[in-house]
């Protein structure tokens, strides 16, 4: 068997390639992919060789962890049937590459455990992974007492909107999103969207960082109240540092927030079928992977571009 793939034979160099999908064991599904997304966090390091070491990092390699597409065939014992519609969290699919994180592709095949049956036919579902990250950055996907639920976001590019209405949704006091860019100030859906300069307080208990800049901690611990935390759930390519007085008297904490879990994807997933949490409006640009080279130019270069998916199905 064989598919197209977006392939990164280096940095900064995208090609569509025919390569050879691996072989269906028991338990696995073959999923005809309608659309994926392009991520502007990892991809983005990916795309521009600033990816630190990571497991499986080498080129050439397949991105993508955000695929919807169809089940077209199952081997062995599977509970999904023919035509159900899933959500696919990347994938070990392609031979000859390195998966990572070997989404980006035509036709992928994955075990069944991996997937989410999503019922909509909505491209937006591509943005459940997203939603999986927001929600852990919270909750720590079961594994302790939730964290202290935002009052302040960093950055309002998808991530930071997802981590708003996920508060929002939760019954929690809507916090406030700061912005730099005014292109992207617009949007608050029941929250405020500031600029940084335009924001005076000081008290926040808890500020969530999704801008991915490894300066951040100079500029929002001296924002926080006594004992407050500051959430570091972007991605970040670069050392971060503090300056240790002002973290000293406000008894500051610093946590990272991991890769989300599966029990994170299907707590959204459930979101978002109940109607609590909504993924419209989020994405704002789509191409064809036959023009895939200016599709990640425009996903990491433009500041009008929120999110941009690929159109498999033609």
């Amino acid at each position: 068997m064989q598919a197209q793939a977006i392939v990164f034979n280096r940095p900064c160099q995208v090609a569509v390639q025919t390569l050879d999908l691996r072989a269906m064991a028991d338990g696995d599904v073959e999923v005809e992919v309608e659309y994926s997304g392009i991520s502007t966090g990892t991809e983005r390091l990916l795309w521009d060789g600033s990816m630190p070491p990571f497991p499986g990092m080498g080129y050439p390699l397949v991105p993508g962890y955000e695929t919807v597409g169809r089940v077209v065939r199952t081997q062995g014992e599977c509970t999904l049937s023919i035509g159900d519609r899933v959500f696919v969290p990347g994938s070990y699919s392609f031979e000859g590459v390195h998966n990572l994180f070997g989404g980006a592709g035509s036709r992928l095949v994955v075990p069944e455990s991996r997937v989410v049956q999503v019922h909509t036919d909505s491209p937006n579902a591509v943005l459940l992974a997203l939603a999986a990250t927001a929600y852990h950055s919270v909750t720590f996907g079961g594994t302790r007492e939730p964290g202290t639920p935002p009052d302040l976001i960093v950055g309002h590019g998808v991530m930071g909107r997802l981590l708003a209405r996920l508060t929002v949704a939760a019954g929690g006091p809507a916090p406030v999103v700061w912005e730099t860019q005014a292109q992207r100030q617009g949007g608050g859906d029941g929250y405020n969207v500031l600029h940084p300069d335009s924001d005076e307080r000081k008290d926040y208990r808890a500020i969530y960082d999704v801008s991915g800049d490894a300066r951040i901690l100079h500029q929002v611990i001296p924002r926080l109240g006594k004992g407050g935390e500051v959430v570091l759930a972007g991605f970040y390519h670069q050392d971060i540092s503090f300056a240790y007085a002002p973290a000293f008297l406000r008894e500051a904490s610093v946590r990272v927030a991991a890769e989300w879990k599966r029990a994170d994807l299907l707590a959204v997933t459930e979101l978002v079928h109940t109607g609590r949490l909504s993924l419209a409006g989020l994405i704002t640009h789509t191409e064809t992977p036959g023009r895939a080279h200016g599709a990640y130019e425009a996903a990491f270069g433009d500041p009008q571009c929120l999110k941009m998916i690929l159109d498999w199905r033609h």
